[in-house]
Parts: C-alpha cells; structure tokens; sequence
C-alpha cells in the first residue's frame, strides 16, 4: 500500500485519537481489581508500584491499538466506511510508518517499566511480560495475526482479563492464588465481549477483507448468544463466587450495573445482519459496561478486605 505524505509532527489530539484513549479503561479495570486483591494478601504490599502497573498497562494497551491499526490498514481491513480504527490512517492523519513506529516507541517504554518488575519479582513477571508484549504485538502482526484466525476472543479474554489481573497482583505481592485467577474471570468476559460486539458488527467488512472472526464464523443470530454468554457470563461468576465464599455479599454491588447490561441486550435483540449501525456503537457501550462493572466489583473486593 502506498505511503502518505504526511506531516511528520502530528497535533496531540491526531495520537489520542490513534492510540485510541477511549479504550484505556480496559486496561486500568484489571489493575484495578488486582490492586484491591492485594489488600487481603497477609504479607507486604508494595503500594508504590501501583502508578507503575497502571501505566505500564495503559501503555501496552496503546502500541496494541497503534500496531493493529496499522496491519489492518495493511490488510485492507479498515476502510474510510468501517467502523473498528481509530480512523487516522484511513483519514490521512498520520502515515503507517508513524503509526508502526508509534506502536513499538509505545511498547519500548512500557518493556522499560517492565524491567523495574522484573528486578523486583523475577522470572514470573518476565514470562508474563513477554506473554503480553507478543499477544499485543501478533494480535495482528504478521506472520501471525491471530485476530485474522479467529482466535482473538479467547486471547483478549485471557490476556486482559486472567494476565492482567494476576499481573498485577504478583507485581504488588510477589505472590499467586489461584483466588486471583478465578476472581479474574468475569474481567476477562467483559472485554471479551468489548471486542466481540466489535466483531458483531463487523461482520461483513470483515468476510469482505478475508477476516475471520468468531462471529463471521458464526453468523450475527448465533453471534449474538455469545455476546448474551460473556456479558450474563459475568454475573454468572460473581454469584458463584459469593455462594463459594471467594467473594463476600459485597459482590452483589455488582448488579447496580445490570441495567446498562439489559440495555445493550435490546440493541442487540433488535439488531439485524444487514443492518450494522444499529449496533455501530456497541462496542462502546460495552466498554462503557466494562468499566461500570470492573469499578463496582472492584470496589466490592475491596469493602470485603476493609470491614
């Protein structure tokens, strides 16, 4: 494809816009229900690295954003008429060079915090470290791409929702429970759902580019049972957690959020295949809920640790 001729110093606003900040909160719930996970472990806490985790987090998040837009550009997947990127290399805003290097300048400085950890804990955050770098980097970069091989559910669910969370956890405590990974499910369904109410609506661009996707596999009627199973899949969880006693009556808190959850459920009752901006926002609604929930829950942990 060929290069843009481009600027070569693109407005703040033209790399929020890349880095797609909207999508941070996804990466701040884990750390956040990590962190309050660590304040009922018995030992030291290092409360300090909190601001390191957080950020480092973030900053993974963005050069995931930056290096998939770029291959889906690449790709032929994203279009000035789809909806998934940030819009800045369809739009002309910055060229794919920018947005590549971009990716990996972001990546860089987040191995660097990373390296902090890895002094203080280890060979474990290393291995979970270089888990998330290349999850981040091979969601679409070739020669894998496994966002094309419709394995992007069950890597996003594991790698921000499980990986974060423990992550998080081991970082603050130099320490694992298998507590904190079952505690970590309904995060990872959450997401999961982010990115497949993404993929709903997506799912005829994305057939058009050669994308496969769990839903264009699917099909949009039988896509929409997933999205029911991650979203009520949370929930789910978190009762059972409070009837096996790993979380305290305070998870209930929880359902406060049900309605935004019944709400994005209607859209999608009453949306239809050939119709994808009936749903061309549900994939922020979703993220919306995400982060409504991850606080809540997050919130509800940590008044079981307090009183």
């Amino acid at each position: 494809m060929a290069e843009q001729t481009i600027s070569p110093k693109a407005p703040l606003a033209v790399w929020l816009q890349a880095v797609r900040a909207f999508s941070f909160p996804a990466a701040i719930v884990p750390v956040a229900v990590g962190t309050v996970l660590a304040a009922h472990f018995d030992g030291p806490v290092a409360w300090w690295l909190v601001p390191f985790v957080a950020v480092a987090s973030v900053l993974m998040q963005a050069g995931t954003n930056l290096v998939s837009d770029y291959f889906d550009y690449l790709k032929g997947v994203d279009k000035d008429y789809t909806y998934g990127s940030s819009g800045v290399l369809t739009a002309g805003l910055l060229s794919p060079t920018q947005v590549l290097v971009g990716g990996f300048a972001v990546f860089a400085v987040a191995c660097g915090i990373g390296l902090l950890f890895i002094a203080l804990r280890g060979w474990p955050i290393l291995l979970l470290g270089l888990v998330g770098l290349l999850g981040g980097i091979f969601y679409t970069a070739r020669p894998v791409g496994y966002k094309y091989l419709a394995l992007g559910d069950a890597l996003v669910f594991t790698l921000m929702g499980p990986l974060m969370v423990i992550g998080s956890y081991f970082v603050l405590t130099d320490s694992y429970s298998h507590s904190v990974l079952i505690v970590s499910l309904p995060v990872g369904c959450l997401v999961a759902a982010i990115l497949h109410a993404n993929n709903m609506r997506d799912i005829q661009h994305d057939r058009d580019a050669q994308v496969r996707t769990v839903a264009s596999l699917l099909g949009h009627n039988r896509s929409r049972l997933e999205y029911y199973a991650l979203v009520g899949g949370a929930y789910v969880a978190v009762v059972g957690m409070i009837l096996g006693g790993l979380v305290g009556p305070w998870g209930l808190l929880v359902f406060v959020t049900a309605p935004l959850a019944f709400k994005n459920f209607r859209r999608v009752v009453h949306s239809r295949p050939q119709q994808p901006e009936s749903i061309a926002t549900l994939d922020v609604q979703t993220a919306q809920l995400h982060l409504a929930f991850g606080l809540v829950f997050a919130t509800a942990i940590l008044l079981g640790a307090l009183l």
